[in-house]
């Protein structure tokens, strides 16, 4: 049975790319839509200004919740998934050492 090392690596590259896109939604999410109570007007006086600021708050806090838990996720993948490659990295040299090394074969006698 062969793996393909190389496709490993893509898989991991790509999670990594991922993760530091949802560092980069997690900050924008924290930071970059926070919306001010006097953003609704000096007064506020209108009824729905209290509610619409806290579902606003709401949403944010479930957003957040979301991509935090989004991040746990592909890091977690991401780090099993390199543990994979390196288990299999590790057997395909171990493989190499037992059939003679990198020569690419045995040197034709047997050790008795």
């Amino acid at each position: 049975m062969r793996v393909d090392l190389s496709a490993l690596d893509e898989v991991i590259r790509k999670l990594w790319t991922l993760l530091d896109d949802m560092d980069k939604a997690g900050q924008t999410s924290r930071y970059n839509t926070e919306i001010p109570m006097d953003a609704f007007g000096n007064s506020c006086l209108f009824l729905e200004a209290g509610d619409l600021h806290a579902a606003h708050k709401d949403m944010k806090t479930d957003l957040e919740s979301a991509i935090k838990s989004l991040h746990g996720l592909i890091d977690k993948f991401g780090t099993s998934t390199s543990k994979v490659k390196d288990k299999y990295t590790e057997q395909e040299y171990a493989n190499r050492q037992q059939m003679g090394g990198d020569s690419g074969g045995s040197d034709g006698k047997w050790d008795q």
